[in-house]
């Protein structure tokens, strides 16, 4: 289980992956060996996944956002894994979710305008297979977006 330091680096870490080994040592109060090690070892047991650049869509030109809540026919033995995979293909789903309940899958996709919306919905997004009801919600803002924990 994580110790105090291991929390402490975690939270600096969080707040800017960006910092050297020996900034984020000299933030938690140890040495850049110490700091070093126990990096390598968060990582090691999967603690600590990997590192990634959060990119702004809207700047690069997707200034269109849609939760698509997805029903899938469960009748077909398949449906689920074969509904992902495929999906999985479109570029412009950028994140998918899977649910116990009446929906089944969440797909987010953006969209360069609307007229790219209704292209890619017809073309891409309605010929993915085993779509049996699908719900789509319009993007308006982002209230909160967090990846970090309260360590």
């Amino acid at each position: 289980m994580l110790d105090d330091i291991d929390r402490r680096i975690l939270r600096h870490f969080q707040a800017d992956p960006s910092l050297s080994t020996a900034d984020l040592a000299d933030l938690c109060r140890i040495t850049s060996g110490v700091c070093w090690r126990r990096i390598e070892k968060m990582q090691a047991t999967g603690i600590i996944q990997g590192q990634e650049a959060v990119i702004d869509w809207a700047i690069l030109g997707y200034a269109v956002e849609v939760s698509l809540r997805v029903t899938l026919d469960k009748t077909q033995a398949r449906a689920f894994d074969e509904f992902t995979a495929a999906a999985r293909q479109v570029a412009e789903v950028i994140e998918i979710q899977t649910f116990l309940g009446r929906v089944d899958v969440r797909l987010s996709v953006i969209a360069r305008d609307m007229a790219h919306y209704q292209q890619l919905y017809r073309d891409r997004i309605l010929t993915l297979p085993h779509i049996a009801d699908i719900e789509a919600l319009m993007h308006i803002a982002r209230v909160k977006s967090a990846e970090g924990l309260p360590l």
